[in-house]
């Protein structure tokens, strides 16, 4: 596992443009604002690049790769056709399945069930539906929240709309693959449950 991925704190912006089909975003530090990984959708088809700007968006397919600045691959997470509910892999950097993520289908927010390799339950990812609020927990315990509102060193400040933060609990060891997953599941929250 990358090195980068065992700090607590990401930025997750994402590229903004009028007519963009792939979903692309950059990964920094928060505390001193450094590029610390990309995610690129690179190998988009014809026909998802078309219904990427119809009512269908939410249902087509994505092949995700995050790297570091250098091109080094971290993860990458795909899912197939969507009707309606997304089931998506993650992958390591040498293309071994780490887990799934499984859409429940009727959830107030949005929520995920995060999975293993061999299908056992790691964690939930649940959304507010007032927002963009939302938390990896195991039983009663916080693994971890993304948000568009993060306190820093001393004050507060607001991320834009397109851009907000994750944040991994300390008592996430390092090196565990859960933290692989918490990434890659925040990638799926903007690209499954928010488009």
């Amino acid at each position: 596992m990358n090195p980068i991925l065992n700090q607590n704190l990401f930025l997750v912006k994402e590229h903004v443009g009028m007519f963009k089909a792939a979903n692309n975003y950059d990964i920094y530090n928060p505390e001193n604002n450094e590029l610390i990984m990309n995610c690129r959708e690179k190998n988009l088809g014809f026909f998802t690049k078309v219904l990427r700007f119809t009512d269908f968006k939410r249902a087509t397919p994505f092949d995700i790769e995050i790297a570091s600045p250098s091109g080094e691959k971290i993860i990458s997470v795909r899912r197939g056709v969507a009707i309606f509910r997304s089931t998506v892999e993650v992958f390591d950097e040498k293309e071994r399945l780490i887990g799934t993520f499984k859409q429940k289908l009727i959830s107030i927010g949005g929520k995920f069930q995060i999975l293993d390799k061999n299908e056992r339950l790691v964690c939930t990812l649940q959304g507010k539906w007032t927002g963009w609020d939302f938390k990896f927990t195991k039983d009663t315990k916080m693994l971890g929240q993304v948000n568009k509102k993060w306190a820093g060193i001393g004050k507060e400040f607001f991320t834009s709309a397109d851009n907000y933060v994750l944040q991994i609990e300390n008592s996430v060891a390092q090196d565990d693959s859960v933290r692989q997953l918490i990434l890659a599941a925040v990638m799926c929250i903007d690209m499954v449950l928010k488009e």
